[in-house]
């Protein structure tokens, strides 16, 4: 199916998506930290003991493994091995939609990093390693259109609502999963999350619109799709 039309309710979910991240950019640009930030990190630590998580032992270690949801890694892998399966079965253009929308959205975030360079956290101790700034969270923008785009890449060729609905409502609970992991663990700053959600959705459904688009226009073999 060639759904090349973009509704209007897409196009004001990119813009209102776009218009999120510039303005949680503007507030995380600033000297200090938000009292939002404050109050909702503070808030998931231990009130006798702000060096730990809030909540039992068996919470933090949940969270740590939801975060590995999110790692560049993680997800590098589930798209290499889901992008040599859609070539075995003929698709090589999904493939490639797939591994260029990750990678090159990989890139972004990581130059976004490089630009903004905000500070980690450092009123409490890291519950995972960390290696790059804050700002945004990478775990949210990666697992934000990662996820999203296997869930429109599997169901590209269905016009089940249901279904489709289903593994986009997955992609998004996880993400969502990932991103409060990160603030719990005290690796990031709630607008850090939530920049990286913003910006990470928005890639998606950018790349998602073009391939669109590149499929009803510019492929002759619509088989291959």
């Amino acid at each position: 199916m060639a759904d090349t039309q973009i509704p209007r309710y897409q196009w004001v979910l990119l813009a209102g998506l776009l218009l999120c991240f510039i303005a949680l950019a503007v507030i995380a640009n600033t000297a200090h930290i938000p009292e939002f930030d404050r109050r909702i990190f503070l808030a998931l630590r231990d009130p006798m003991d702000s060096t730990k998580e809030w909540g039992p032992t068996w919470l933090a270690e949940l969270m740590r493994d939801i975060t590995a949801l999110g790692s560049n890694w993680i997800l590098l892998f589930f798209c290499f091995v889901y992008a040599v399966f859609l070539c075995l079965i003929q698709r090589p253009y999904l493939a490639k939609y797939l591994l260029l929308t990750v990678i090159v959205g990989m890139l972004v975030s990581l130059l976004l990093k490089l630009g903004f360079d905000r500070p980690r956290p450092s009123i409490i101790p890291h519950g995972v390693r960390v290696y790059t700034s804050s700002f945004p969270s990478g775990h949210g923008m990666s697992s934000s259109f990662v996820w999203l785009t296997l869930a429109l890449v599997a169901t590209w060729h269905t016009d089940n609502v249901k279904a489709k609905r289903f593994l986009v409502g997955v992609a998004l609970l996880t993400t969502l999963m990932v991103s409060f992991s990160r603030v719990y663990l005290g690796v990031h700053w709630p607008t850090d999350v939530l920049a990286g959600m913003a910006v990470g959705l928005f890639w998606a459904l950018l790349c998602y619109r073009l391939a669109r688009y590149g499929q009803a226009h510019y492929c002759q073999d619509k088989s291959q799709f």
